[in-house]
Order: structure tokens, then C-alpha cells, then sequence
């Protein structure tokens, strides 16, 4: 079981394949954050050139994620009514939003 600020979770985990796809995802983006790092160190580093790299980590990290939202919304949200925890869904979409 986990916990987001509060809420307790049980039996709602991320698909494997998604999960494989995020995580190889975001060592990418690791790997560009490390470069952007590297080209912070360098006496030469031209900002437009940091800001295109950042711009496409935070693009890179929305790409990710919208496939955990998307698996959550096909693994989860859309048998919330079969489960009985349709208003725990809304609540916890309605805190995601906050976020975005």
C-alpha cells in the first residue's frame, strides 16, 4: 500500500509495460539532465542552448507524464464504478490537476 498526502492506495499499481516504458523514459531524460550539468560546467556554454536542452527535458518529463496519466486512466479511473471508488477517483484527479 502507499500514500499520497493521506490517501491509501490498495491493489491499484502501474502496468509493468508502462512502467518499463516511464523508467527507460526517464533515464533518458537522466542522461539530458546530466548533459545540461555538463554544459552548465563548461565556460562556454551559450544560455540559448541551456534553455532548448531544459525545454526538452520538461517536454521529455510531460511525455512521461501523460502515459502514467493515460494508464491510470485506463487501468483505474474507468473501473472505478465496478470497484465502488468512483469519488476517491474524482478526488484524486481533481488533486492531480492542481499539479498541472
Amino acid at each position: 500500500m502507499t500514500s499520497v498526502k493521506g490517501h491509501a492506495h490498495h491493489g491499484l499499481n502501474l502496468d509493468l509495460a508502462m512502467r518499463a516504458d516511464a523508467k527507460r523514459r526517464l533515464q533518458s531524460i537522466r542522461g539530458h539532465v546530466e548533459g545540461i550539468l555538463r554544459m552548465l560546467e563548461e565556460d562556454g556554454a551559450y544560455c540559448v542552448d541551456v534553455l532548448k536542452q531544459i525545454k526538452a527535458v520538461e517536454g521529455a518529463l510531460g511525455r512521461v507524464g501523460d502515459l502514467v496519466l493515460r494508464s491510470h486512466l485506463s487501468e483505474h479511473v474507468v473501473t472505478a464504478a465496478a470497484r465502488g471508488d468512483e469519488s476517491r477517483m474524482v478526488d484524486e484527479l481533481m488533486e492531480l490537476l492542481k499539479y498541472r
